[in-house]
Order: structure tokens, then C-alpha cells, then sequence
């Protein structure tokens, strides 16, 4: 699939936002921290990958009733949904100069309930290329989402049997459905009625 960078410069996949907030102090700490065990641009990236993944539980994995939506929220309160957990990524990966874009699928139950999943693409320092990267969390057994440039290893590839399919656009922000609906919800079990099923 070919990747289409929405927005032609390269500089709005580096920019901070409301949601994107990687100017905040404990997004700043969690980064500085990554970074003092990392060579260059390539480890950090992966470093931030794994915390993102491994540290943040999966708030529908864990049982969390909590949405987060923003960052900074992501990375204090260690929890999210797919799409939270790729704020924070983007934030770590910006705030240490790493260009990191917002990509989605659209995933089913073999057919049924489908959902939007979140996930983020980075372009790291003299790569021509995106590469989309998932840190939704290697929950249930029979996910393993890792860190690679070369090849994907998302928790999910798509399944067009089941209609899924793989939105090749990289945003620059957030898509606002998906925001909405997470500023919007209370609560987790608030969130699915509201939460988007495609783009």
C-alpha cells in the first residue's frame, strides 16, 4: 500500500497541539529519560515505541473504564485505546524532532462491529520513506506488533474478507471523529456507542 502524506510539509508532522501536547513537562521528562539510553534517532525511536506499547496498558486490556485523549494524560495516567496510545507515541516521537503522522485502519470481529484503529507512521532522519508502526499493546496472546522499519509488524493486518481495510492517509493531527469522540466520553463503556466505525 502506498502511503499518502496528507500535508505537503513535513513541518506540520512535527507540530504540538491540544492533543498533540509533546511541550508538556511530563511528556518532556518521559523523553529526556528515553533518550539518555539511546544512540541515535533510530533507538529512541524504538525505545519510545516499546514504552508506549509495553508501559501504557490498553485501557479495553486492562479493564481501565478511564479515556484519555490527550498526550500528556496518555503518559500520567499510563492508559488509552489504540488511538490514545498513538497520541502519545506522536508526542515522544515530535518532541525529540521525529516527523510522526496518524494513520487508521478499519478493523471488524470477523465481520462484525468495526471499528477505527489508531495507529502512528514516523519518517526518521535521511529515510525517504514512512513507516507505520502500532503500539496498541501485544494483548491478547497472538498479537506481536514490533518495532520495524523494513517490514510491517502491526498487532493487526487487515482482512478484506471482512471488509477491513488499511486508510492510506498520514494526518497531521488527529482526525477530529476520533477526538471528538474521545473528548466526549465519560467513561469507556460511554465511548463505543460514539466512537467511530470508519473514516
Amino acid at each position: 500500500m502506498e502511503l499518502i502524506q496528507r500535508n505537503p510539509q513535513l513541518a506540520a508532522y512535527l507540530a504540538a497541539d491540544e492533543v498533540i501536547d509533546h511541550e508538556h513537562p511530563i511528556v518532556r521528562e518521559t523523553a529526556a529519560r528515553l533518550k539518555s539510553d539511546s544512540v541515535n534517532a533510530y533507538s529512541y525511536a524504538k525505545a519510545a515505541f516499546e514504552f508506549v506499547r509495553d508501559e501504557i496498558a490498553h485501557s479495553s486490556d486492562s479493564g481501565d473504564l478511564r479515556v484519555t485523549w490527550r498526550a500528556s494524560d496518555v503518559i500520567a495516567q499510563r492508559t488509552g485505546i489504540c488511538c490514545a496510545k498513538a497520541h502519545a507515541l506522536a508526542a515522544l516521537l515530535r518532541a525529540e524532532g521525529i516527523p510522526a503522522a496518524f494513520c487508521y485502519q478499519r478493523l471488524t470481529e470477523d465481520g462484525a462491529d468495526p471499528v477505527v484503529h489508531g495507529l502512528i507512521a514516523l519518517k526518521l532522519p535521511g529515510s525517504e520513506a514512512w513507516a507505520r508502526q502500532d503500539p496498541r499493546g501485544n494483548v491478547p496472546p497472538g498479537v506481536d506488533a514490533q518495532f520495524s522499519l523494513a517490514e510491517e509488524r502491526l498487532a493487526w493486518p487487515v482482512r478484506p474478507e471482512f471488509k477491513e481495510l488499511d486508510y492510506p492517509v498520514l494526518f497531521d493531527a488527529p482526525h477530529p471523529g476520533v477526538v471528538a469522540a474521545l473528548r466526549a466520553a465519560p467513561d469507556r463503556p460511554s465511548l463505543w456507542p460514539i466512537y467511530p466505525t470508519e473514516l
